[in-house]
């Protein structure tokens, strides 16, 4: 779901071959644009709160255009003065440019994968006949716009494996439309399916599929407009969509997801429903039954399930439902209260578990780090597939009649390598490994656990250069997410080499809000304990400068979306604590997040300020509204035009509260991508712009020059 933005500082032994502070003359207070205030008082329960930006939130305004217009001239106007803007940005590009491939899967005759030959804007997506077959292009995204900024998704493939239903996103925007391909001759068919978002195609036999969508936004406020009253469809093959079969819709309730999956055998279609990114209600219908009807398999919204096939007349489940780690029940479909216990919770967290070649295939995380376990169908566990390491592995599972499936191993400092895994023999061969043009051997990851506020130990990735010297000055990267139970897990990022070869430290903490720990880890971190995340955050840099490996002034932070608020909010309570700071398409709003396209969902994350209880949370840590006139650590904002998801508001709000209240020279920047979104399907290009930009800016903060050529 996510770019992980990286930024850095340098050694000692760096500053003084490359460059000193003292080279860097101190900056005068800038001299921002413009950004006017309205008068906007919101009575909340009593409390009175100004929104002065509030104008901002109209973003095709002409006044917000002029506004955007200024604030990009005038960043790229600070970037462009940087000397060594563009050695980074050659070194990136250069650190890139290496062949990238997607773990496969078998579709019919065929397996697909996807492919980056370095610098391509988007992967294009391959197909070959069997293991030996020659690799064709299937899908090529960078032909269907000028500037690569259409990414493209297989969506679902019919039961014969005969055509595939796919999914384009222009410009960063979560809004997709749904083509048909025949797969064998790559012919396009008419159907296309328009106003789809966060759907796939769940095929039913080989004539038709079914999807969730929107009804078409007011013109104008496609990328703004709140989202409500999804619907699902089922779309008949060679219709065109206004015939399409409306299947479910809740009239009561516009703020829903609806997700739908077909069980392997064909027999039940299965419905997700969920008010929000955690849990959900689960129905089913017995599609072998033309007058059935849903049937409610799981009560809403306390718990997350996952069916993972229907065996023996019952289906096995995925829950917390009784298990914070997750354990696998089964479930009678006719008799949702008859359940039992598969596979019992373990000390570990269950990730993940999927079925293939009639075995049960588990993934644990130990220590954030992934473990994996083949078992039979009854829940008894086989063998333990050994991976090369500490790190991330997946792509477990396969249809019920393969014999082998692929996945992916890798870390910090491990490229990503794809394995192919017989499954009667349980031998793991390599089938990809990926070469890069440059030692990974001169680096190595260390696994830290921390004392946050409360107490709790907090695991933290450590990567640099083998033999570092700890001796408080150098310069380091701190990356978190913390929230919506995800896991920030050991992964290849080739751009941070261009910061550990300069002799940087990269960090990555893995705070309470994830996953890492089950749903007691994640619960430790949301709604009323969402401070905690902070808490764990700021603990995470003391710990850095405590044992030696950097000091306030060569510290700097960065985080996405929740991450933005996470550096949001750890930048106005602890803005002594880090030199710049880089908040990135984040959350800043707390008490209007939820008015905009899907910010709703995140309700149940955050708690609203339409709750007198929540509002009192919110409003203490949220970011736009507890900046002070005070000078706070040298910054860089970073939203785009088309980010459907966190809307650009929060980022402008934000930009313009900060530059008005910041005291001292340090600069307030917000970089404004054009014809991107909340960051999948970044072309490559403008990766590499937004990450040098970031990483000059940093180095100039800090006074140091990289040791490029």
């Amino acid at each position: 779901m996510r770019l992980h933005t990286i930024i850095l500082a340098a050694t000692a032994i760096i500053a003084s071959s490359c460059g000193t502070d003292e080279q860097k003359t101190e900056p005068q207070k800038l001299n921002y644009p413009s950004s006017k205030t309205v008068v906007q008082m919101d009575d909340y329960f009593g409390t009175k709160v100004a929104d002065p930006y509030r104008w901002l939130e109209f973003d095709t305004a002409a006044d917000v255009t002029e506004w955007v217009n200024a604030q990009r001239n005038f960043t790229n106007d600070y970037l462009s003065k940087i000397p060594f803007r563009e050695k980074f940005k050659n070194r990136l590009t250069e650190i890139l440019n290496y062949p990238r491939y997607s773990s496969p899967f078998r579709a019919g005759e065929y397996i697909f994968f996807s492919k980056n030959d370095g610098l391509q804007n988007q992967s294009v997506i391959y197909y070959q006949k069997g293991n030996d077959g020659e690799p064709q292009v299937f899908l090529d995204p960078n032909t269907m716009s000028d500037d690569g900024t259409a990414a493209v998704s297989l969506a679902g493939f019919s039961k014969d494996k005969k055509t595939a239903a796919y999914t384009v996103n222009q410009s960063g925007s979560d809004w997709q439309t749904i083509y048909v391909m025949d797969v064998a001759t790559k012919k396009l068919l008419a159907d296309k399916i328009e106003w789809v978002k966060f759907s796939g195609a769940t095929w039913k036999g080989n004539e038709g599929f079914y999807y969730s969508r929107y009804d078409a936004p007011e013109k104008g406020k496609e990328f703004s407009n709140k989202n409500s009253f999804q619907k699902v469809y089922y779309h008949k093959i060679g219709d065109t969509q206004d015939k399409d079969v409306l299947v479910y819709e809740d009239k009561t309730n516009p703020q829903l997801y609806f997700g739908t999956e077909i069980t392997e055998d064909g027999k039940y279609l299965v419905l997700y429903i969920s008010a929000g990114t955690s849990g959900m209600e689960v129905k089913c219908k017995d599609l072998q039954n033309a007058s059935a009807d849903f049937k409610l398999l799981f009560k809403g919204f306390e718990y997350d399930y996952g069916i993972l096939a229907h065996v023996n007349g019952r289906l096995l489940v995925k829950t917390n439902d009784g298990a914070l780690n997750q354990h696998i029940i089964t479930v009678d479909a006719n008799n949702p209260a008859d359940r039992k216990v598969l596979v019992p919770e373990q000390d570990n967290f269950l990730e993940a578990a999927s079925t293939g070649g009639g075995k049960l295939f588990l993934t644990y995380l130990k220590d954030v780090s992934t473990r994996v376990y083949q078992c039979s169908l009854d829940g008894k566990q086989e063998s333990e597939i050994l991976l090369p390491g500490i790190g991330t592995a997946g792509g477990f599972g396969a249809e019920m009649k393969d014999e082998d499936f692929f996945y992916s191993f890798t870390s910090f400092t491990y490229p990503p390598t794809i394995y192919r895994y017989e499954i009667k023999t349980g031998k793991s061969e390599v089938w990809k490994k990926t070469e890069v043009k440059f030692n990974i051997d001169d680096f190595e990851t260390k696994q830290v656990f921390y004392t946050s506020k409360d107490g709790t130990k907090v695991p933290m990735f450590i990567v640099a250069k083998k033999g570092i010297e700890l001796n408080g000055n150098n310069p380091t990267l701190l990356y978190a997410y913390g929230g919506f139970n995800v896991n920030i897990q050991p992964a290849f990022n080739a751009s941070i080499i261009s910061l550990l070869e300069n002799g940087c430290v990269y960090a990555v903490a893995n705070l309470r809000g994830g996953g890492e720990y089950g749903e007691k880890w994640h619960k430790g971190g949301m709604l009323l304990n969402k401070q905690n995340v902070f808490n764990d955050f700021i603990a995470a840099a003391e710990y850095l400068i405590s044992e030696k490996y950097t000091s306030k002034d060569k510290l700097a932070i960065s985080g996405r979306s929740n991450g933005g608020l996470l550096v949001g909010a750890c930048v106005t309570q602890r803005p002594d604590l880090y030199k710049v700071c880089f908040p990135g398409v984040g959350v800043l709003d707390m008490l209007r997040f939820h008015k905009f396209t899907v910010g709703w969902g995140w309700v149940v994350e955050y708690g609203s300020s339409d709750s007198a209880n929540h509002f009192q949370n919110l409003y203490k840590f949220s970011p736009l509204h507890n900046v002070k006139e005070i000078e706070y650590p040298a910054t860089m904002i970073t939203t785009a035009d088309h980010d459907d998801r966190v809307v650009p508001a929060h980022s402008f709000k934000f930009a313009a509260e900060m530059q008005k209240k910041q005291k001292g020279g340090n600069p307030i920047l917000i970089r404004i991508d054009s014809k991107a979104g909340h960051g999948a399907g970044k072309p490559i290009g403008k990766v590499i712009e937004e990450v040098a930009d970031m990483y000059s800016f940093m180095f100039y903060q800090m006074g140091i020059e990289p040791n490029y050529k």
